[in-house]
């Protein structure tokens, strides 16, 4: 159960488990070694797992009919990722989740998942919670996408995020906030030119 122990963290601090919770949601959990630039998740095969991030960093993005890629999400220490769609209605997946780092996760596939909330309501709630945060968080990202300039938008991530922005590859970041990594580079140079 050790293994498992920053997983219960993060549900207590959304509901309370019992110990015996705790030990039936952990014997439905495995732990996954994952390394930098290995797949978890590829376009049209159904995603099985929700994963949570206990350490490393990783990336969901889809590549559109030009070959362009978009990230959708990233995901570090202490954050779940996904292809949710996928992972919801169990049909094949539409983005790439990738490692950015050497990453290990604890996941929890569909059929256990659907078993917890049948026999332990309360992680319904649970879900739920972490859902409508989900949902909150793209629609604000989507605002920001449509009423903020490229700076403006890069300046907020920068100050919401900046360990992540310290720690993925710039071509993720730029593709993330919408992009060229050559536009990334002249916010980030015009940005020096004023520190100076």
């Amino acid at each position: 159960m050790q293994d498992f122990q920053k997983a219960i963290d993060y549900v207590n601090r959304h509901i309370q488990l019992t110990d015996e919770e705790a030990a039936y949601f952990t014997s439905l959990l495995r732990i996954t070694k994952v390394k930098k630039k290995q797949y978890i998740v590829q376009p049209e095969f159904v995603c099985k797992y929700r994963s949570y991030v206990v350490q490393g960093a990783m990336r969901a993005y889809l590549i559109d009919n030009n070959g362009q890629d978009h990230t959708i999400a990233f995901a570090i220490e202490d954050w779940w990722i996904s292809d949710y769609s996928s992972f919801i209605f169990q049909q094949p997946a539409t983005l790439f989740v990738e490692a950015l780092e050497d990453s290990l996760l604890i996941q929890i596939d569909y059929n256990a998942e659907q078993l917890l909330m049948e026999t332990h309501p309360k992680f319904e709630k649970f879900f739920r919670i972490i859902t409508q945060r989900s949902f909150a968080f793209l629609q604000q990202r989507m605002l920001s996408n449509l009423s903020k300039s490229a700076e403006e938008r890069y300046d907020e991530f920068m100050k919401k995020y900046p360990s992540i922005a310290a720690r993925v590859p710039q071509y993720t970041l730029a593709s993330y906030l919408g992009f060229s990594t050559e536009f990334l580079s002249k916010i980030r140079n015009k940005k020096l030119k004023k520190l100076n």
